[in-house]
């Protein structure tokens, strides 16, 4: 029996959601796309929140537990909207991991060199 693509079948899931919810993702005109982005930007920080109140991060209070079932929710949350953020740029599964392959290795090659500076250039073939 031939192994689903986990990621592809990610993607697939996405875009079937968005587009229950009404959201179509393709053939955005350029202030849609622009507005989507904003909207994915600011439900991914809203959903950071809650993955950050999940964790015991007040050192002041002592009733706090780390919750962390409900972390791996907020982390499942955030790959919804990242999916979703990525399909609006026109991104597919294969083009994440592409350049994922290439921005891991930049990220490598920033720590062999010691990363002593910030050269925005080093990222711009991906």
């Amino acid at each position: 029996m031939a192994e689903t693509d986990q990621l592809r079948e990610l993607f697939r899931l996405q875009r079937a959601l968005n587009e229950r919810i009404g959201v179509r993702t393709a053939g955005l005109s350029r202030e849609e796309q622009i507005q989507w982005v904003l909207n994915y930007c600011r439900a991914m920080s809203q959903e950071i929140a809650e993955l950050t109140d999940s964790v015991p991060w007040k050192w002041w209070a002592r009733y706090q537990q780390f919750d962390e079932q409900n972390a791996r929710v907020e982390v499942v949350d955030l790959f919804h909207f990242l999916i979703s953020l990525a399909q609006v740029l026109g991104m597919s599964a294969d083009d994440v991991f592409e350049a994922y392959l290439k921005k891991n290795q930049v990220n490598f090659q920033r720590q062999e060199s010691g990363y002593t500076c910030k050269d925005a250039a080093d990222s711009r073939h991906i």
